[in-house]
């Protein structure tokens, strides 16, 4: 049987490494891109600079890696699905390409890892800039984007989460295993039995050791305000990721363009969608530098207060509207719910399905949420309900009639309402717009998690992520060979760049609602 020959292990060749890496190779486009950043102005650090001496007059130590290094390193990584410092290490030695795009430089594991830690803002500033590259090239339109956000697992495990309620839990757990055991003793010397006591004790002093840190974290939780406490990375929460299923996890949001569905704006929060959607939409904005767009957005993020912002910014919302749900709880049928009442903005005036009239008295109310104003709103009553024939169907209320609330922010919120009905072909483009992204990044690459704590580092990680993922998508627009042109004939514009990125201490990190 004919077989293909091998090459002699022991055979001598010559050859470069340049030689060994094709010319589409996709490290030569990272080469470009990097070489092209000016670091500095980015924000990136070096931490083992080598000290100066003064006797000497020269500089001792260690030398340190370019941050370029690193960068090139990272941007490798995450493309080629490795997040490990160890991993990304070990690659360095036995990885052609990665010889070739170092330079044959292998870094310690340890300085790749502090390199991210350090880093976090000036990842986020690469991203940025390389969102204004996208606009100069004409890859994003800036007309239409589509947010949304997706949980990803936080370096923090469900045990190391602690509510109000679940101290509690623990500490009366304790007082009811420390009283069990103490009973045991008592009864151990009443009959004077030999038994031996000393696992007993060694239980009771574990239990009051334990309840010790849960005390000392119940009074930490009041002195925060917070709803809840994670002892392991303090910035991840427990949040809703599906259904019922509750996670230690963060909230990655994306704003993603229409146009060839790249990413212009991302960071990461630590709460829901529902107060979310202005900072993400504003973000967007400034990183596009265009007066405004149209922002698609499903039902959790629709807030009044948010679409209000929105407004103002001159960001046109298409966002669902929560789904109205008769709980029957006062009475109010299908027929007489709050959608089916006309309000007439000339007259500040409601009208009922019974074409009766309902006026406020122009009071401003407040209402509040965990001890802070939320909105203001005012009343809307008629004294026509007292003898209004389905009184009965419309409130459950006996002895006043039906009361409407107007908030401050609702003529934005039906605005948006009638741009939802009138253009629902286009809020349905925002599933194609933005959702596989998130399945590319999470189930595909397999970034479903952070390896780092804190909001600040896991903004600059997924930032990094995010900019890995245009980076690709580009790749399969132009080509390697035509993407790399596109870079050398570059100019960034860091001025341009300085002036919203100093904006950037408005989004995060946030304080759980």
């Amino acid at each position: 049987m004919q077989i293909i020959s091998t090459v002699s292990r022991h055979q001598m060749a010559f050859s470069t490494l340049d030689g060994m890496v094709s010319t589409d190779n996709e490290v030569r486009l990272l080469e470009a891109f990097v070489e092209k950043l000016e670091m500095e102005k980015l924000g990136f650090v070096s931490k083992d600079t080598p000290q100066a001496d003064k006797k000497l007059r020269r500089a001792v130590g260690r030398p340190s890696y370019h941050p370029k290094v690193f960068l090139k390193l990272y941007l490798y990584g995450y493309l080629n699905g490795i997040r490990s410092s160890r991993r990304l290490e070990r690659e360095c030695g036995r990885n052609i390409e990665l010889q070739w795009l170092l330079e044959g430089l292998i870094p310690n594991y340890h300085s790749v890892a502090d390199f991210r830690k350090d880093n976090p803002n000036a990842l986020r500033n690469t991203f940025k800039l390389f969102v204004c590259f996208l606009k100069d090239l004409g890859l994003v339109a800036g007309t239409t984007v589509a947010i949304d956000g997706t949980k990803v697992r936080a370096h923090n495990s469900k045990k190391n989460n602690y509510t109000p309620k679940k101290l509690e839990r623990h500490l009366a757990y304790i007082d009811e295993k420390v009283g069990e055991y103490i009973e045991q003793l008592d009864t151990n010397d009443t009959n004077e039995s030999s038994l031996p006591v000393t696992d007993v004790k060694e239980k009771i002093a574990r239990l009051k050791a334990n309840k010790i840190k849960y005390e000392a974290l119940q009074k930490q939780l009041e002195q925060s305000a917070e709803p809840q406490i994670s002892t392991t990375d303090p910035d991840a929460r427990s949040l809703l990721v599906q259904g019922q299923v509750v996670e230690v996890t963060y909230n990655v949001q994306a704003a993603v363009d229409a146009q060839h569905k790249l990413i212009v704006a991302t960071h990461t929060i630590n709460r829901n969608d529902r107060n979310a959607l202005s900072h993400i939409a504003i973000e967007a904005k400034e990183n596009l530098q265009v007066e405004g767009f149209t922002a698609l957005a499903d039902k959790g993020y629709h807030n009044s207060r948010q679409l209000n912002e929105c407004e103002a910014e001159n960001i046109t919302t298409i966002c669902a509207p929560p789904t109205l749900v008769n709980s029957n709880l006062h009475g109010t049928t299908p027929e007489y719910m709050v959608d089916k009442f006309e309000y007439n903005d000339a007259t500040d005036t409601y009208t009922c399905p019974q074409g009766e009239t309902l006026k406020t008295k122009g009071t401003w109310h407040s209402k509040s949420r965990d001890g802070k104003e939320s909105y203001k709103f005012k009343k809307y009553r008629t004294p026509a309900c007292a003898s209004c024939p389905v009184k009965d169907l419309c409130t459950g209320r006996k002895d006043g009639g039906r009361e409407i609330d107007r908030s401050e922010f609702a003529s934005s919120t039906e605005a948006n309402a009638l741009r939802y009905k009138q253009s629902p072909g286009l809020y349905r483009s925002r599933q194609e717009i933005n959702e596989h992204i998130f399945g590319t990044i999470k189930r595909k690459w397999g970034y479903n998690h952070t390896n780092l704590k804190g909001l600040s580092k896991v903004n600059g990680e997924f930032s990094l992520i995010m900019l890995v993922y245009n980076v690709k998508r580009c790749q399969n627009i132009l080509g390697i060979n035509k993407f790399i042109q596109k870079i050398i004939d570059w100019q960034p514009d860091y001025s341009r760049f300085v002036c919203f990125s100093l904006k950037m201490i408005h989004y995060g990190p946030f304080t759980p609602l």
